[in-house]
């Protein structure tokens, strides 16, 4: 098994031969800072690719398949191309307004994705307070996506910004609800702690049936989060063209399209933190043999295979269904959804007491 602590100890230990040691700080954040950076932007690219491929594979066509071996610079062809588009501006927009919102989504997909525990060394930000960081700075996203309908001065745009805003700000309170079951049940906020507590068996598995509730509760309100088929209301096309980033163009359209991908993959990986044990390997008590196969496969892989799996479940789910009514899609969070969650709740308490 692999241990990235090494390397990170190698560079720890480099930067403060040489410099004093707030230098040292300040070099390593920005280093921190810049693979964020980057992880985020690969990790765009690549989903977008593997959407494409599985869209294609559930429609029985083939996806891209021009640009490099099987189409997989086709993403970053795409990217290239957005990247010189001309920004048009806006005409009776409020230009502050317009421009701040994609950025503020683009910062909370960011600070929300700075958290997530990849590996035990390659874990950035590691509050005592974990899951409280991610359901408050993910929540963040809203206030772009407003500000996005509203200052484009569009009533196409302002009605996506008001449905996204009514979605998102109901799904957030059952995501909670759910992740709380299983503070519950780990006694902690700590992400690390959370995966830890995981070593012997996951909590899909350690938390019976309440878990698998939450699990399920949590998979659903996490789509909606994402504004993807079909809970894609925000940016239905065939009323609303493309809903509050209509009037966007270029980079600023970026920004929202990165955002979009990286939140599904966030969402994904929170899942496999809290529920499939993170990066923690499969271990069944008494199964030396095969605990010792499975601790073999370095943690990180343990970790992305986890999260793949759940991207996958909600691109299936994506292609499958049609798109629910913005009726439906609130009536499921407040009748179904959330109450669900709360008793829920109530009865992880109880198998914990």
């Amino acid at each position: 098994m692999f241990d990235f602590s090494i390397v990170t100890a190698w560079i720890d230990h480099f930067l403060r031969t040489y410099l004093d040691e707030g230098w040292a700080l300040l070099v390593e954040f920005v280093l921190v800072g810049l693979v964020i950076l980057t992880v985020y932007a690969v990790l765009a690219l690549l989903l977008i690719y593997i959407e494409r491929k599985i869209c294609a594979f559930f429609q029985c066509r083939i996806g891209p398949n021009r640009v490099g071996p099987w189409g997989v610079f086709q993403s970053v062809a795409d990217m290239v191309k957005i990247l010189l588009k001309e920004i048009i501006k806006i005409d009776r927009a409020d230009p502050l307004l317009f421009r701040i919102a994609s950025f503020l989504v683009i910062i909370a997909s960011i600070c929300t994705f700075g958290a997530i525990p990849f590996d035990p060394a390659l874990h950035a930000v590691n509050f005592n307070m974990g899951v409280f960081y991610l359901l408050a700075v993910s929540s963040l996203g809203v206030i772009g996506i407003l500000l996005a309908g509203w200052s484009s001065n569009n009533k196409y745009t302002m009605i996506g910004a008001m449905r996204s805003g009514a979605q998102l700000i109901s799904y957030e309170l059952s995501c909670g609800l759910s992740l709380m079951s299983i503070v519950v049940l780990a006694g902690s906020m700590q992400l690390s702690e959370i995966v830890n507590q995981q070593a012997e068996m996951w909590f899909i598995f350690k938390g019976h049936i309440p878990a698998c509730i939450a699990f399920l509760i949590y998979l659903i309100a996490g789509h909606a989060e994402t504004n993807r088929g079909p809970f894609d209301l925000p940016e239905a096309e065939s009323e609303l063209t493309a809903g509050y980033h209509t009037e966007y163009s270029g980079i600023q359209f970026g920004f929202f399209y990165l955002a979009e991908y990286l939140n599904m993959f966030i969402i994904a990986a929170i899942a496999s933190t809290m529920f499939l044990g993170g990066w923690m390997p499969l271990h069944i008590v008494g199964w030396e043999a095969f605990n010792g196969v499975m601790d073999m496969i370095p943690p990180v892989v343990w970790f992305f295979g986890k999260t793949f799996f759940c991207v996958f479940l909600a691109l299936w789910i994506r292609w499958s269904f049609p798109r629910l009514r913005i009726d439906q899609l609130l009536s499921l969070e407040w009748k179904v959804l959330m109450p669900l969650a709360l008793i829920n709740i109530l009865f992880m308490a109880l198998c914990v007491m």
